[in-house]
């Protein structure tokens, strides 16, 4: 069990939040901790359904809410959904690139799909959304990575490279983006646990599976989303001015088991 914050320690007044990969999950957590500390948030994916539920929620937050069906593997739909947000929200301080192409294997068709979603659709939205946050004075860049990162992954090789390889861009991103005064970082969640969720189906279909990955948490349970969008709204705020080129480790301490 977590404490969660009543309200954000950070003030996003006049922000304007785009996430790509916003309708569930880690990605609906972050776009309504945006909008719940002021800013104006548009989000993307590709269920209309859930898109326009997660709209509605940010929109009770009184500030401009955007939402724009959009497949993240599809170069020409980032455009014209990055274009659109823009418009949408008169401009874009933040860009948080959190989808996945959840290519859980080693064929052809996980690896496109990770290299697609988790990396490409990364490199694009930020190559489209530049020009915008160029204007900005408190610009930033966040990307999604994971844990899966850093240790080589058996059952997920490809998914795994792909974060690799974005946790790499983002370091590199980073220095060529230093000189226009865009932060760019990371984030890599530990083993996150949702309603419907990857971990939340595993506890009913692999319990044995979900048992050995929450044996391996020092905290003795999975991470929340919310967790993950602390983390967030931290490296976006002005307190983490000083801060570019990182990926944050937020996992409990899972990696310290391996």
């Amino acid at each position: 069990m977590t404490t969660q914050p009543a309200s954000p320690p950070y003030d996003f007044q006049g922000y304007r939040v785009v996430v790509a990969g916003g309708s569930r999950g880690i990605g609906r957590s972050i776009a309504l901790a945006f909008a719940q500390a002021g800013a104006a948030v548009s989000i993307c994916a590709r269920g209309e359904s859930a898109l326009e539920e997660t709209r509605q929620s940010i929109a009770a937050f009184g500030g401009v809410a955007h939402a724009q069906s959009c497949d993240l593997a599809d170069a020409q739909a980032i455009e014209r959904y990055i274009e659109g947000a823009s418009s949408a929200l008169g401009g874009i301080d933040v860009l948080v690139n959190n989808a996945s192409g959840y290519g859980f294997g080693d064929n052809d068709e996980a690896w496109l799909a990770d290299f697609n979603v988790d990396l490409m659709a990364a490199v694009r939205a930020s190559r489209v959304a530049l020009p915008h946050l160029a204007k900005s004075t408190h610009a930033c860049i966040l990307h999604t990575s994971s844990i899966a990162a850093l240790r080589p992954r058996a059952g997920s090789p490809s998914y795994a490279a792909m974060k690799a390889a974005l946790s790499h861009y983002t370091a590199s991103q980073a220095l060529v983006l230093a000189e226009q005064r865009i932060r760019v970082n990371a984030i890599a969640p530990g083993s996150i646990e949702f309603a419907d969720g990857m971990w939340d189906r595993c506890k009913h279909e692999d319990p044995v599976r979900y048992a050995a990955v929450l044996a391996k948490i020092p905290f003795g349970r999975f991470g929340t989303p919310e967790e993950i969008a602390h983390a967030a709204l931290f490296l976006a705020s002005p307190w983490a001015g000083w801060i570019t080129g990182q990926t944050l480790v937020v996992d409990g301490g899972q990696m310290l088991n391996g």
